[in-house]
């Protein structure tokens, strides 16, 4: 039977040439080559740093049932031939050897896919109001009352006992249509070097929008951020790399901004789609409050009453943009600041409750284990988008699977049991159209 063009793997941007991009990525992260003990290694850091995002790409439950899994026979020839792991370390190796890694050297691999699905027009879909649309926002990766590390942020409670935690800034590139995000590289929030204060989701964002521009220095972004960034600090700071914005803007924290709002005349226009109907009021050029460096900004009110079946739903939107506000792009500039919440929905809580574990302890370590294993995961996932946004044989095989989670457990079942050859030949045999028969381990 011949494939269709649906089913067909793209080269460049399925797990095949992904992972083989990444492996080479690890391959140049420095370590030392030898043991306490002075001899050479056996198990190389690439195999370490691949085994642990072969984990994630599996979406095992914990460090010990992936340690526990590889030694199977399927399982160690499954993870030579779909990961290119020639030795995987132990679960005890595997976190003396990530915890000693500079986390930052793991930004390269976000760097080298997305590279990828640039060249393979991926990225292009994204285009919208002329620019990307990069959802920003923080979450929580870790906290616990005993556990700690040398970077963990602190805090200290009236009690006298203390909580440590981990935090990272996310940001994903979203579009309204497309239900896959593009995740960039988290900033971690946590302790820098030679700093005794903690760290916070302000200063992780000035790190995060320098490191972006000098990555990415042509890429067109409006930036998607909650209330925080209603602030001048960060606005000029978004404004002085040359990106747009949509921001949401709350009475509570932008007083001076809402009384000039009430006081003055907008101009006002409707839409309707569908069902669903949108008033809209709104004002350009009026500046942010009544500080010396306000930016000027354009305002925008959105009052929807959505129907869904039965159900009908009035919301009140609000929001501070850098985008001229016309009748001709009032609808789209609201269904960009709507987009915002695909960094809770389609990255975070897709992370958090689709298999992948964010909040879980894979391992704290004493430097850096936590942050590479939330980086790995991060890259997984990725990984993982970007193949259901553009490779056939991926996209059959989750539409057979009919969800995320039910896929996950369907690639976890045969590579368990079966020798698998290449990622072609299991995502054939999850989609059944072709009579592929993968070679069941007896043993």
């Amino acid at each position: 039977m011949k494939r269709g063009l649906h089913s067909r793997e793209k080269k460049t941007l399925s797990a095949n040439g992904l992972l083989k991009k990444i492996r080479n990525v690890f391959k140049k992260v420095k370590t030392t080559q030898t043991s306490i003990r002075g001899k050479t290694k056996q198990i190389s850091l690439a195999d370490s740093l691949m085994s642990a995002l072969a984990m994630f790409s599996l979406k095992m439950p914990s460090l010990l049932a992936f340690d526990r899994a590889k030694r199977e026979k399927t399982i160690s020839h499954n993870l030579k031939k779909l990961y290119g792991i020639v030795y995987a370390p132990s679960d005890t190796h595997m976190r003396e050897e990530l915890d000693k890694i500079d986390p930052y050297c793991l930004r390269e691999g976000f760097l080298t896919v997305f590279e990828a699905a640039q060249r393979g027009k991926v990225i292009e879909r994204y285009k919208f109001l002329n620019t990307y649309l990069l959802s920003i926002d923080g979450t929580g990766l870790f906290n616990s009352d005993s556990i700690n590390c040398d970077n963990c942020c602190k805090k200290q409670h009236r009690d006298g006992s203390i909580t440590y935690y981990h935090q990272a800034l996310g940001a994903s590139i979203v579009h309204p249509e497309c239900s896959q995000v593009i995740p960039l590289c988290p900033e971690l929030i946590s302790k820098q070097d030679g700093v005794s204060k903690n760290d916070c989701e302000r200063r992780a964002l000035q790190r995060f929008l320098r490191k972006l521009k000098k990555e990415h220095p042509r890429l067109k972004l409006t930036i998607l951020y909650d209330a925080l960034a209603a602030n001048t600090p960060t606005i000029n700071e978004i404004k002085s790399y040359g990106h747009d914005f949509i921001i949401s803007a709350k009475p509570g924290n932008n007083k001076v901004l809402f009384e000039w709002i009430n006081g003055s005349d907008l101009e006002e226009i409707s839409i309707k789609v569908g069902k669903n109907k949108y008033n809209f009021r709104y004002v350009n050029g009026i500046p942010l409050n009544d500080a010396k460096d306000a930016p000027l900004v354009n305002f925008l009110e959105c009052t929807a009453l959505e129907i869904k079946g039965k159900k009908e739903k009035k919301k009140l939107f609000t929001w501070i943009t850098s985008h001229t506000i016309t009748p001709d792009n009032v609808f789209l500039i609201m269904q960009g600041g709507r987009s915002r919440w695909k960094i809770e929905n389609e990255t975070f809580n897709t992370l958090k409750n689709q298999g992948y574990q964010l909040e879980h302890n894979f391992g704290h370590g004493n430097k850096h284990l936590l942050e590479v294993f939330a980086l790995l995961m991060m890259l997984a996932f990725l990984i993982d988008q970007i193949q259901e946004a553009a490779c056939g044989l991926f996209k059959a095989a989750l539409q057979k699977a009919s969800s995320r989670r039910y896929l996950w457990n369907k690639m976890r079942g045969y590579f368990q049991i079966c020798f698998v050859d290449s990622w072609e030949e299991l995502f054939m045999a999850i989609d059944q159209e072709i009579g592929v028969i993968l070679s069941i381990n007896t043993s």
